[in-house]
């Protein structure tokens, strides 16, 4: 079975948590063993880099000789494709895993770049966000009772490496890629690419390459044990197994199950066995069926645990 299992930025970075070295090498390790459970199909893995590459830009400054976020992106896909490749290596020393930077194709007229909207980052206070705000020029948005730096997130159109990928994991090698969302690229006039200052949805992307790639399943790894109905109200119910157009009908929040939810129904709709959205550390039970919100081709099926 062919299977791209992505993991949630903040499952490898929680919130609240300092973002040591250590502390995300200790989540990678966790993140390891529950995609160890799973090695035995042919397994592409990519990951999330919200809380990293938001870090990395507040290091790097602004002005003209700051790193542009496609850099940034590479750099954070680079640092944590090594440390998940290192850790799933300790644990699965007789198999062959790669770690690929993969630029993605975007279309530079795409409205994302006029509506940034992608948070990346720690949380502030408000009056903290206004200061960076003003001293940086970025875009703010509220995340809860917080806020945090939004960015542009453009639709990836094209997985550049994705032949590559397909004949890696055809040899039974474990691939990491797509960290991030993948690099943010666009075409000149001319069919030369160059990078773009944005960040792609990481499960957006992982949707279109597990298409790409003709996979059976797509595992979205996160901190939550499914999709929730009704979410943080008395009425709240867990989804078992739900089908594209009945999950569409309902409204999720953005920047956290909403772009999850919409990869699901992607994936599926364009020919994808299931999906499957829970918690990481019920890998193998998600791609069993006997955890998390399994997402089906269907016509307006729904049904709930307590059902």
């Amino acid at each position: 079975m062919r299977v791209v299992a992505a993991l949630g930025g903040n499952a490898l970075l929680r919130r609240g948590e300092p973002p040591t070295p250590s502390r995300q090498r200790t989540n990678i390790r966790d993140a390891a063993k529950a995609l160890a459970g799973i090695a035995m199909h042919r397994l592409v893995v990519t990951h999330g880099n919200g809380p990293q590459v938001g870090l990395l830009a507040l290091r790097t400054g602004t002005g003209p000789d700051a790193e542009p976020l496609d850099v940034l992106d590479a750099e954070t896909a680079g640092m944590i494709g090594y440390v998940i490749d290192q850790e799933l290596g300790n644990l699965l020393p007789d198999r062959d895993i790669a770690t690929l930077l993969t630029q993605v194709e975007v279309d530079i007229d795409d409205p994302a770049f006029a509506a940034p909207d992608k948070p990346i980052g720690p949380v502030y206070a408000a009056a903290e966000a206004e200061r960076l705000k003003q001293m940086h020029g970025w875009a703010m948005a509220r995340d809860g009772a917080q806020w945090r730096r939004v960015v542009p997130s453009p639709a990836p159109r094209r997985i550049v490496e994705a032949g590559t990928i397909a004949r890696l994991i055809e040899a039974g090698v474990i691939v990491i890629c797509a960290g991030g969302g993948g690099i943010p690229v666009a075409l000149s006039p001319g069919g030369a690419r160059f990078g773009v200052e944005a960040v792609v949805d990481k499960d957006t992307t992982s949707a279109l390459l597990a298409t790409e790639l003709e996979a059976d399943g797509l595992l979205l790894l996160t901190d939550v044990d499914g999709i929730y109905t009704d979410w943080q109200t008395p009425a709240a119910r867990r989804l078992r197994e739900v089908s594209p157009d009945a999950l569409s009908s309902w409204t999720f929040a953005a920047g956290s199950m909403a772009p999850k939810a919409a990869a699901a129904c992607r994936f599926v709709a364009d020919g994808g066995r299931f999906a499957a959205i829970g918690a990481l550390t019920d890998a193998a039970a998600l791609l069993a069926g006997t955890a998390g919100t399994r997402v089906v081709p269907g016509d307006g099926t729904a049904v709930w645990y307590d059902d």
